[in-house]
């Protein structure tokens, strides 16, 4: 299962790339840039219900840029939503849950360093 911090390790371990925590009003969000500062992925802690989603109680989540067509794809499964924070066309949420196939995940993010990158 995908975690907050397995994704921290991931990409700390494959792109040397440490989470940088920006905003104040946000702690526990952390952004991952490539060596040329640009954004690749976005961690959160999100209400369910800003997700769109029953519940109130936050779930940690990543926003990764993908190709529109893979994105509009990877919504209709359980787990990969309209990105939360960023331009809906070119990110995805991914929701860190059982719900998250880690092979996915990975390919994600190897996928949206390299498109910024």
């Amino acid at each position: 299962m995908a975690t907050r911090q397995t994704v921290i390790d991931y990409i700390t371990n494959n792109y040397a790339a440490e989470p940088v925590y920006t905003f104040k009003k946000f702690p526990d969000y952390a952004t991952f840039k490539t060596p040329q500062g640009k954004w690749f992925g976005l961690l959160m802690n999100v209400p369910q219900s800003k997700l769109g989603l029953p519940g109130t109680a936050e779930i940690d989540v990543i926003d990764l840029k993908v190709d529109p067509e893979l994105a509009g794809i990877l919504r209709q499964k359980p787990g990969y939503l309209p990105a939360y924070h960023m331009n809906k066309e070119h990110w995805l949420t991914v929701l860190l849950n059982e719900q998250t196939d880690d092979a996915t995940l990975k390919q994600l993010i190897d996928d949206s360093y390299n498109t910024v990158n």
